[in-house]
């Protein structure tokens, strides 16, 4: 239960403000229809983070305890760092030919997921916690959190959040995780 609760908050609040957040305002302005862009964001999520947590649990396989926590550590103290950068949306998605709002969600969230600070944080959280499942299941709950509010407010919503609090307190989270992973004995 504790690497889901973990996994579930360090995602949602390293979302709010992240590329693909804003990635799902874009898609729901767009085309306002929030279900399919959610089951998008959904299937996207879960084969993204699931790819993610088998390469944690193959990095908690490969080094020993001591490399383990020192790399998990440190790794928590870059995705802080890394926090504090604001993410911008640099493609408009364009729909071409007759793909459907669901298969564009699931396509460029997907993409947009790949070497994405969450997709890393979901790494490193698969290879502190041995259960795979439960790190999943937090992931993709907590970027819907994050994500599920976005779309169905849409743009409207991201004007009246304050989303340089929200890297702070994201920075302040992973921090709060590399601190606690280099000081356990």
């Amino acid at each position: 239960m504790e690497a889901f609760l973990i996994s579930a908050a360090a995602i949602a609040v390293g979302e709010i403000g992240d590329k693909t957040q804003l990635l799902a305002i874009v898609l729901a302005a767009r085309f306002r229809r929030p279900w399919p862009i959610l089951l998008g964001i959904l299937v996207a999520t879960l084969a993204n983070h699931t790819i993610a947590g088998l390469v944690g649990a193959w990095v908690r396989q490969m080094l020993g305890p001591q490399a383990l926590r020192w790399a998990l550590g440190i790794s928590f103290l870059l995705a802080a760092a890394w926090a504090l950068k604001p993410d911008t949306v640099e493609d408009d998605p364009k729909p071409v030919g007759h793909y459907g709002v669901f298969a564009i969600a699931l396509v460029s969230f997907f993409l947009a997921e790949i070497g994405d600070k969450t997709q890393l944080a979901t790494v490193m959280l698969a290879a502190k916690y041995p259960s795979l499942v439960s790190v999943v299941a937090g992931t993709t709950a907590g970027m819907l959190l994050a994500d599920a509010p976005a779309v169905f407010l849409g743009h409207a919503a991201s004007e009246r959040v304050s989303f340089k609090a929200v890297r702070i307190v994201s920075a302040v989270v992973f921090t709060a995780l590399g601190l606690t992973t280099l000081l356990a004995i």
